[in-house]
């Protein structure tokens, strides 16, 4: 047990040995509560358990089928039994004991790695979770495609992105029905209960549908900025300067927000907007990208077009969908394949569009170490700070690198350093040693006595 006295008395880099070492043997404990649980379900093995004249009277404990197929059925108050030892639910022991018969039998890659402690029983449970409807055939694809990035290198959104692109290529086809039954699910409706006099709309509509309902309210919320400006005292709106001139509520807003629900509301009341404000003239054109790269484990070798296919932010997509729901709206654009290496340095500090893109494609998500973010809007940073001449870093491809505006300021102010030594592969190194490498398969912490 870590006392609080020694805790008290650490340095700083001591803190950071000590929180890893913690972090490693939670880590342990729970690879042993799988252990712990798989051999709780063959000691409760129905032949052996149950009594098949007893078991078929109303109410007796039948067997259960917890995990996907290949996996054995198991007693069905085995995990009532167990919650009860370890202060969890039966539903919350019975998924314990299905993700252990599953890490065994269907996903052996990953269970090794979980087992050598180079994988958290978190993200391997995830996997099983989202592979337990699929074959014995299909959950050992997908293991074998996802349990190198399972190490924790990709943060857990990136992990969770990865996983289900890999399970819809696994069974296109189950993909396929899901996509059927969450088309049905369509609605637009008022969810939740109201409070303190606010209340909640929900849409729920084919990608392309949000996709354009979102580009046309922040178009006309934009058209609103300058006759609703923001509210110069939002930032504190509660305790307002005293002394000065209050803003007119009926001429400023709080926030940009405020200004989209102003938006739907004259979309949804067109009379309610200023006459002024041709709302038709609003509707802007929305570029949805759908990646159609490599193919998927059912591809017969025909170099067809994949099962499954990626809108770029909302995930995998089957080519049905693509032909269904995009098919009769969209106006298909085909870019052939981009060399991001191929790219002409400029000599100027300002990065021309085309570096811009290739950057993303080379590493398309934020190069500060374990990060998750994706999002287009990231800066792209120098990763040698440029300078005119021979004096710092160039303006090519190879010296950039996607980051939020937070990890951008703590890469300039703070005391981690990077260096890039080939494009996409960033190697950092903290005040303390501790040196990160960050590639597009992920981060990993670099051990140096290696």
């Amino acid at each position: 047990m870590l006392k609080d006295a020694a805790v008290e008395e650490m340095s700083e880099d001591a803190v950071l040995d000590t929180a890893a070492e913690l972090a490693t043997t939670a880590q342990r404990a729970e690879v042993g509560l799988l252990r712990a649980a798989y051999r709780w379900a063959v000691l409760h093995d129905p032949a052996r358990t149950l009594n098949p004249k007893v078991a078929v009277l109303p109410g007796r404990e039948k067997a259960r089928q917890y995990g996907g197929e290949g996996t054995a059925p198991v007693s069905e108050f085995a995990a009532a039994e167990l919650g009860v030892r370890i202060g969890r639910t039966t539903h919350a022991a019975a998924s314990l004991i299905a993700d252990a018969q599953d890490l065994h039998h269907r996903h052996p890659v990953l269970w090794a790695r979980v087992v050598a402690g180079e994988v958290r029983s978190s993200y391997a449970r995830f996997v099983v979770t989202k592979t337990r409807e699929l074959t014995a055939l299909e959950a050992a694809w997908v293991d074998a495609e996802v349990a190198e990035s399972a190490d924790g290198r990709i943060p857990w959104t990136r992990f969770e992105a990865l996983v289900v692109g890999k399970v819809a290529a696994a069974a296109p086809e189950l993909a396929r029905e899901k996509e059927e039954r969450a088309r049905r699910a369509t609605f637009a409706k008022i969810v939740g209960t109201p409070e303190h006099g606010m209340a909640s709309f929900l849409i729920r509509a084919p990608i392309p549908v949000i996709a354009q309902l979102d580009a046309t309210i922040g178009a006309l919320a934009e058209r609103l900025r300058e006759q609703l400006p923001d509210d110069p005292h939002a930032a504190d709106p509660i305790r307002q300067p005293v002394g000065e001139e209050q803003p007119d509520p009926a001429t400023t807003v709080v926030c940009a927000d405020e200004r989209r629900v102003l938006a739907v509301l004259m979309l949804a009341n067109p009379g309610t907007a200023p006459e002024d404000l041709d709302l038709t003239a609003l509707v802007p054109k929305v570029e949805v990208v759908v990646h159609l790269d490599g193919h998927d484990i059912n591809d017969d070798g025909t170099g067809g077009v994949p099962a499954i296919a990626r809108v770029e932010g909302h995930g995998p997509v089957t080519r049905e969908w693509v032909r269904e729901v995009l098919g009769p709206h969209a106006r298909f654009t085909i870019r052939p394949v981009f060399d991001p290496l191929g790219q002409v340095p400029v000599d100027a500090y300002e990065i021309p569009a085309r570096h811009r893109r290739a950057v993303r494609l080379i590493s398309p998500a934020d190069v500060f170490p374990y990060s998750s973010c994706t999002s287009n809007t990231m800066q792209t940073d120098h990763t040698d700070p440029w300078a005119p001449g021979a004096a710092g870093g160039s303006s090519e491809v190879g010296n950039y690198g996607p980051m939020t505006t937070t990890h951008h300021r703590a890469k300039t102010f703070g005391h981690l350093r990077v260096k890039q030594p080939f494009p996409g592969v960033f190697l950092w190194r903290d005040r303390f040693g501790a040196i990160y490498l960050v590639d597009p398969t992920g981060t990993r912490r670099i051990d140096q006595a290696a």
